[in-house]
C-alpha cells in the first residue's frame, strides 16, 4: 500500500477573538477607573482629615475649582497670593468673580434656565489657604448664583 506524502502545515490560529477580548478589557478598564483624580492639581495641597471620604458614587453637574500656591520644586511657596488653577492658567482669588459667572452662563446652555442651581461648586483648597479666602470665594459664587458647595479634604491614612 502506498503512502501519500503531505507537506507539514502550520496551524494558525484565528486572533479575532482574541483582539475582541482586548479591546472588551480595555473598554472596562475605562468604565471603572476613577477619573475624579484628572481635576485633581498638583500645585493643591489639601489638608488631611481622619473624617474625610471618597463619594460613594461619582457627582454630575460638578465644578471643580482648585484654589492653591505657586510653589518651588521643594514644595515652598513662593508667591503668597493664593490663585484659582486651571490647567495652566492661574487667577487670583478675590478676581476669581467674572469666571463664575461664565460657567453660570455654560450651566444654563447645558442644562437649561436654572439648570445651575443643580450644581456643586467643589473647592479644593490647598492645606494653607486661610478659611476668610476660601469664604469670600464662595460668596462669588453665591453671588453668580450658585447655591451648593463641597470642600475637600484627603482621607488621613493612619
Amino acid at each position: 500500500m502506498r503512502y501519500k506524502k503531505h507537506e507539514s502545515s502550520v496551524i494558525e490560529p484565528d486572533m479575532t477573538p482574541m483582539i475582541d477580548i482586548v479591546f472588551q478589557l480595555i473598554a472596562f478598564f475605562m468604565m471603572v477607573t476613577n477619573f475624579e483624580q484628572t481635576q485633581a492639581d498638583e500645585r493643591v495641597k489639601l489638608p488631611s482629615d481622619q473624617l474625610a471620604r471618597p463619594p460613594v458614587v461619582s457627582r454630575e453637574k460638578v465644578l471643580v475649582i482648585n484654589v492653591g500656591f505657586i510653589r518651588d520644586k521643594e514644595g515652598e511657596k513662593t508667591d503668597p497670593t493664593a490663585y484659582v488653577f486651571e490647567g495652566d492658567s492661574k487667577t487670583p482669588v478675590l478676581e476669581y468673580g467674572p469666571r463664575l459667572k461664565e460657567e453660570k452662563r455654560v450651566a444654563e446652555a447645558l442644562y437649561g434656565p436654572g439648570g445651575h442651581k443643580d450644581m456643586i461648586i467643589e473647592i479644593r483648597a490647598d492645606a494653607e489657604t486661610p478659611t476668610g479666602l476660601v469664604q469670600e470665594l464662595i460668596k462669588l459664587a453665591q453671588e453668580a448664583g450658585f447655591e451648593k458647595f463641597s470642600l475637600r479634604a484627603k482621607q488621613l491614612i493612619r
